[in-house]
């Protein structure tokens, strides 16, 4: 294995990561800001009345989501294990 491919492994490992993680952080967040807002506004300081909506777009977005997150998952599996062979040969 020579380290250009552990790097390109590392790099698209994390490139997977973040494209799997990222929509669901973005929606925590926006709701959060969202929920900070109204916090702000109407004085309520409550905490029930940000994570309530956070946990449900979150849950909302991952249910939405799932089918492109485990396709891109199963992609990048497939194409570890069908390069495991060559990379671990050395080759």
């Amino acid at each position: 294995m020579q380290p250009q491919d552990v790097i390109d492994l590392i790099r698209e490992s994390l490139i997977v990561a973040l494209l799997i993680g990222a929509p669901l952080l973005v929606v925590g967040l926006v709701v959060g800001l969202l929920g900070g807002l109204f916090q702000s506004i109407t004085q309520i300081q409550d905490q029930s009345v940000v994570f309530v909506p956070k946990l449900i777009a979150v849950a909302a977005a991952l249910a939405v989501g799932l089918p492109w997150l485990l396709d891109r998952m199963l992609q990048f599996s497939h194409q570890v294990f069908s390069n495991a062979p060559r990379l671990l040969s050395g080759g």
